[in-house]
This record gives structure tokens, C-alpha cells and sequence, in this order.
């Protein structure tokens, strides 16, 4: 009977930790892909987006850093890896109405993006 009931006790700490797993905040997501864009960091801003299951165009929309959107924000930290990476995970769209403030970065930036609107 003992062993039962701390076998059925066992069990149920072990399944109520697995549910209750902290789930990551709009706040610390929106931090933590401005910081990767600041120090271009392409691979560490992938994995992020990947463990969180995000996309790019899911999230584009709704974040910003210091009051620019990701690509405005990736031009002025001359961030040519993430800039460049964004710009192929964006619809062309996006990246023409983008166009105008990717005119003053760095010329990969500007390829990258005139590539993909003519492509």
C-alpha cells in the first residue's frame, strides 16, 4: 500500500512539473531579438526563434527597437547577417515598404533587399 501511494505521488509531481513550465514573455522575446539584431548575432537570433517557435514574419509586425522596426534597426547597427537574413524570411512586400529606410545603410543590406523585390 506504501509503495502504491508513493509510486501515484511520484507520478503526479512529475506530471504537474512537466505542464507548469514557464513560457517566455512578448517582452523578453522582444529584448532578446533586439539584442541579437544589435550584435548581428544571425545564428544565436535563429535558434532563439526556433526553441520559441516563432517566424520572423510572425513577429515583425509587432516589434520594435529604440522605436524603429527590425530592419530600420538592423541598418543602423550595420547588422548585415540578421539584416539579410530577415529580408529572405520577409514577404517582398514588407521589404519594398521597407525600401526607402534600407537606402541609407549598408550596400549588402540594400542588395539584399532589391534582390528580393525584384526577385
Amino acid at each position: 500500500m506504501k509503495k502504491l501511494l508513493l509510486v501515484s505521488t511520484i507520478t503526479a509531481l512529475t506530471l504537474t512539473s512537466v505542464v507548469t513550465a514557464p513560457k517566455a514573455n512578448a517582452n523578453d522575446i522582444a529584448q532578446s531579438v533586439c539584442e541579437y539584431v544589435a550584435a548581428d548575432d544571425k545564428k544565436r537570433m535563429r535558434s532563439f526563434l526556433k526553441t520559441n517557435k516563432l517566424k520572423v514574419r510572425s513577429i515583425f509586425s509587432g516589434i520594435q527597437c529604440n522605436g524603429q522596426n527590425l530592419l530600420e534597426f538592423a541598418v543602423a547597427k550595420n547588422s548585415v547577417k540578421t539584416g539579410s537574413m530577415m529580408i529572405k524570411k520577409l514577404s517582398k512586400k514588407v521589404v519594398s515598404a521597407n525600401l526607402n529606410s534600407l537606402q541609407a545603410g549598408s550596400q549588402p543590406l540594400v542588395d539584399a533587399a532589391n534582390a528580393r523585390v525584384s526577385s
